[in-house]
């Protein structure tokens, strides 16, 4: 059975709801990902893991705690061994949040040495949470003092080194385990863009002169949280003259009749994954002009001939040297990259155009179970406007097919 076929028999089966999920599904989903993280570490030879990033922890143990806080705040974190244990060291009272999670997980308290945390203790604080870690490897891994690590501050790299304990990038580890997605992750997968896709027709069907960019933004915001959702990284949505350039924040600017209106969702939706669309309208969704018409039919070619061209076995360099041939016109102003990856958010890889190569390009291979956002900006240097465009694929050995079913504006073509 191929993963799209897999995708919807499984989704059929055990989605019990639009957006809720069957248990064993679930457990499946934690195994699966667990597995993958410790076939890295493997791979790279290395015992063990720490983790704080919190969208690595979720998808190594499905355990999610003020993800947007603790991102900034190294308050918890996770060691995942690969023989071993999973040893969780969690916030201040937080340890309900491992509740229901069937992991074979020993809970901790954090030490945390944050200087908001620590203040002038910072260093002791390093130390001894160290010196923690350093038994936890003589424990558990006593040939290899070595372990992988996602995010660390300075102060805690010296304490490491400190103990005798070697670094590996942890990060790398992680990029590469989340990469592939199994059939039932992409049930969680498609639950997300399904929330996502309610949002972005509200919007549409909100959409009217008169009313401000950040009012339209609400709409996408408001019907991710009442479905489950939990944050958008971006606020990526603009109108008119600031549609050009991109990557223009959405604003109090009042949306004018006919002009155009794009946006970025990068949006977190129910289970912790990532729906990453974008879509361009005219305020009111009245005719296009002719120019704004020319702008979307470049995007549109641009975005649609790359995503025929995509397939497993490919390498990033080859699909990058035979993309859609951009005008020069529009060169300037490209998007910062041709396709990225995409999960829990933006993920490896990040695949610039050809001419970055030199400056910002590295290789590898596409993968069958990848999923992946095929983007597209159109606009010229000092232009007045601008087209953005992306769309959300699974890749499979047939190529790219649409995690998205949102409609583009093909009547504009």
């Amino acid at each position: 059975m191929s993963a799209v076929s897999t995708l919807h028999a499984v989704s059929m089966k055990e989605t019990e709801s639009n957006h809720a999920v069957s248990d064993g599904l679930m457990e499946r989903v934690r195994a699966y990902r667990l597995e993958r993280v410790r076939k890295e570490l493997l791979a790279q030879r290395c015992p063990a893991i720490i983790l704080y990033d919190p969208v690595n922890i979720r998808y190594a143990t499905d355990t999610s705690n003020m993800q947007v806080w603790t991102g900034r705040n190294p308050t918890r974190y996770v060691v995942v061994f690969a023989h071993g244990p999973i040893v969780a060291f969690e916030f201040h009272n937080c340890e309900h949040v491992w509740r229901g999670v069937a992991l074979d997980a020993e809970i901790r308290g954090a030490t945390c040495w944050n200087y908001f945390s620590a203040g002038p203790e910072s260093a002791p604080k390093a130390r001894a949470w160290a010196s923690e870690i350093a038994d936890l490897l003589r424990q558990h891994a006593p040939s290899d003092m070595r372990i992988a690590v996602d995010r660390l501050d300075p102060e805690g790299v010296q304490a490491l080194l400190g103990q005798g304990i070697r670094i590996a990038d942890g990060q790398a580890v992680m990029e590469r385990a989340r990469a592939v997605k199994s059939a039932d992750e992409l049930v969680l997968v498609q639950a997300a863009v399904a929330a996502c896709e309610q949002g972005i027709q509200r919007m549409h069907d909100a959409l009217a002169p008169g009313m401000s960019e950040q009012d339209l933004w609400a709409h996408l915001h408001y019907e991710n949280i009442r479905l489950g959702g939990e944050w958008i990284e971006t606020r990526l949505l603009a109108s008119g003259p600031r549609t050009n350039p991109w990557m223009q924040e959405c604003s109090p600017r009042i949306m004018k009749k006919g002009e155009l209106i794009a946006f970025d969702t990068d949006l977190i939706g129910p289970h912790g994954y990532c729906a990453d669309i974008s879509r361009t309208w005219t305020v009111g969704h009245v005719r296009p002009t002719d120019k704004q018409r020319r702008l979307y039919a470049a995007a549109h070619t641009q975005l649609h001939t790359n995503m025929e061209l995509l397939r497993p076995g490919m390498t990033f360099r080859e699909f990058a040297q035979r993309s859609w041939d951009m005008p020069s016109a529009y060169l300037k102003n490209r998007y910062s990259c041709l396709a990225h990856g995409i999960g829990m958010v933006d993920e490896y890889p990040s695949v610039a155009y050809y001419s970055d190569w030199e400056s910002g390009g590295y290789d590898g291979v596409f993968e069958s179970g990848m999923t992946l956002c095929i983007e597209s900006y159109i606009g010229e240097e000092g232009g007045e406007e601008g087209v953005k465009l992306e769309q959300q694929v699974l890749l499979t050995e047939a190529g790219c097919t649409p995690l998205s079913t949102f409609p583009f504006e093909t009547e504009w073509l």
